[in-house]
């Protein structure tokens, strides 16, 4: 990890096309400006987090799921009389 000190308005470029800027420092917290292009995914790191946990937790109702339904089999119905 590369760990930089910059102060307002002081800029860091990565990959030549990603430029971040340092807009205001605060009580606990950091203001930073994302330059970036289009087709490049800028994500908060919290949000990745609680995706892959939504993920993993559908995984793992669809293995329940499938697990049950080997358990229980629907009858099949009669036919109906007219």
């Amino acid at each position: 990890m590369l760990v930089l000190a910059r102060r307002v308005n002081e800029r860091i470029v990565v990959g030549g096309g990603i430029v971040v800027t340092v807009l205001e420092i605060g009580k606990g917290q950091v203001r930073l400006g994302i330059e970036a292009p289009r087709d490049c995914r800028i994500l908060r790191g919290e949000l990745i987090v609680a995706v892959q946990d939504e993920n993993r937790a559908a995984v793992a109702g669809a293995d329940a799921a499938d697990a049950l339904s080997g358990l229980f089999k629907i009858a099949p119905t009669a036919p109906e009389r007219t």
